[in-house]
């Protein structure tokens, strides 16, 4: 299956988030061109901590510890950007997406970077509950159940889908950053999206109830390390840094980095 194919489908569910940005620019901001990577050398960038994009905006900064701003969120990147204070985000595509869509100060330019690929990370002495994850994933994607949740999340009908793990007393624990629409996202006080709805997936397969924690995006490496947390599903990308912390499972999304701008 082509995820980047699927991309468009989870769109709508993460609008709802992005729409506080709405209104919040200084309409005196200069326009930054930006054609290529290149472009970015000195320009001010701004990231979500710990994550691939900020890895790829010191690659190419000329004084990353000077340019490259570290923020909790791509919303909250995005609200200095609109004020100023920055030059442009790098950041996963459909988070921009979402963002951009409700900001019509905000447009996104695709460098064509390569593709990365999400997974879900345990410790790498969890050999049981990597192998639990995979065989679960692989079901889905065999049922349509994978297929199912997406086009129920596209339809903002998520709060519907069934928590079948719900009933089961032994708990698994999924670490993530509720700040990652539409993968994963705050509704109230509930932390809802495909990572969610996919992980409780998981628990149900494994006879247990799903358990999530928000935290910050660069903490969960380290509580899950600790045992605080069984695994993660963060929109996490499979990189050869991390590989040396965590084991992961299988891929479940194809997705890649863009460069959101002011217009």
């Amino acid at each position: 299956m082509n995820m980047l194919k699927k991309a468009g489908v989870l769109l709508a569910a993460a609008v709802i988030s992005a729409g506080m940005l709405a209104g919040c620019s200084k309409n005196d901001q200069p326009k930054i061109e930006v054609s290529g990577m290149e472009d970015l050398a000195n320009l001010k960038i701004g990231v979500q901590s710990g994550t691939t994009g900020e890895d790829i905006a010191k690659e190419n900064s000329s004084d990353a510890a000077n340019n490259v701003k570290g923020y909790r969120s791509g919303m909250d990147a995005a609200l200095a950007l609109k004020a100023g204070n920055i030059d442009c985000i790098i950041l996963d595509e459909l988070p921009a997406q979402s963002i951009v869509a409700e900001n019509d100060t905000l447009t996104i330019f695709d460098p064509q970077l390569e593709a990365e690929e999400y997974a879900i990370a345990v410790r790498k002495d969890d050999t049981a509950l990597l192998e639990a994850v995979n065989a679960s994933l692989a079901n889905m994607k065999q049922t349509g159940t994978y297929d199912t949740l997406l086009d129920t999340l596209a339809s903002s009908s998520w709060k519907e889908l069934e928590d079948k793990s719900a009933g089961n007393t032994e708990v698994i624990k999924m670490g993530t950053n509720a700040e990652f629409p539409p993968f994963e996202f705050l509704d109230g006080t509930d932390v809802v999206g495909f990572d969610i709805a996919m992980c409780r997936e998981i628990a149900a397969d494994s006879g247990k109830k799903l358990e999530v924690t928000n935290m910050a995006f660069d903490g969960l490496i380290m509580a899950l390390q600790s045992g605080n947390i069984d695994m993660i599903a963060a929109g996490m990308t499979v990189t050869e840094e991390r590989l040396e912390e965590v084991s992961f499972s299988d891929p479940y999304f194809t997705s890649k980095q863009v460069i959101i701008l002011r217009k």
